[in-house]
């Protein structure tokens, strides 16, 4: 059961004129947005447009070059935000030599959570079944679900999930989405990226990157009704050939992003 907390009136993340360098490539080029409490956003777009550069500027463990990031009205990377914010990498960020109740224990205690919150959120993962199981022995796909569950530990108000449903069966998938929505529905705010773009209709709103650089800031609905698209897949292509025929750089969306 995840109950409502109360939710806030400001942006749970307010990004301005936000810039990262890696190299000589700008990866995130002059973005701004804000995401509203309790919305599931997706961010979606190829491999190397700067999806993950942009989430890692979001927790605090990228350097930028310039702008401004706020989350739960505190900076980016602000230790207040500790028990706040979860983050899930693509990598797994467990223990392979611990077992899977075993990761989430330790978590937990880090975390202050309680041990009903353990099994809570390996039922929301559906990990039951492996509790004791040895998670570098798991696939690849369970051990990226032990992750998550570490970071839905002490139910932060937002998560950013960086391809959490890679490698999943479609079944599974479905199932965490699922759980995306109801955490939504609860108060929580979600960033969650892929370049699966048929993902983009289990979203609320949708962020699209190109080249480090917020290509579109819509709804699904508004994404295929503005591109004339049958698909999300075809519809992303048509918004890409648009841009390309018009001869300007894709812009960045500076609305707020909510229901």
């Amino acid at each position: 059961m995840i109950d409502r907390p109360a939710v806030p009136t400001d942006p749970a993340v307010h990004v301005e004129h936000l810039t990262v360098v890696r190299g000589r490539k700008r990866a995130v080029d002059d973005v701004s947005f804000r995401l509203a409490p309790g919305t599931l956003v997706g961010l979606l777009g190829p491999s190397g447009c700067g999806k993950t550069t942009l989430m890692r500027s979001l927790v605090g463990t990228q350097v930028v070059a310039s702008g401004t990031i706020e989350l739960l009205g505190e900076p980016a990377g602000s230790p207040a935000l500790r028990d706040s914010v979860g983050y899930v990498t693509q990598a797994p960020s467990v223990y392979g030599d611990l077992t899977v109740q075993e990761n989430l224990s330790y978590f937990a205690t880090i975390l202050g959570a309680s041990r009903d919150s353990v099994m809570r959120v390996l039922a929301d993962v559906d990990l039951l079944p492996h509790v004791g199981s040895m998670v570098g022995r798991l696939s690849g796909g369970e051990r990226a679900r032990v992750s998550l569950a570490t970071a839905l530990l002490g139910s932060p108000r937002l998560l950013v999930l960086d391809e959490p449903t890679v490698g999943l069966d479609p079944l599974l998938r479905r199932s965490l989405w699922g759980l995306f929505r109801r955490l939504a529905a609860a108060g929580t705010t979600l960033l969650v990226s892929s370049h699966v773009m048929d993902e983009a209709e289990r979203c609320q709103r949708l962020l699209l990157m190109r080249e480090g650089r917020i290509l579109s800031d819509t709804t699904p609905d508004g994404l295929l009704s503005a591109t004339g698209g049958d698909d999300f897949e075809s519809a992303f292509v048509a918004l890409l050939e648009s841009g390309l025929r018009e001869g300007s750089a894709p812009s960045s969306g500076e609305g707020e992003v909510g229901p």
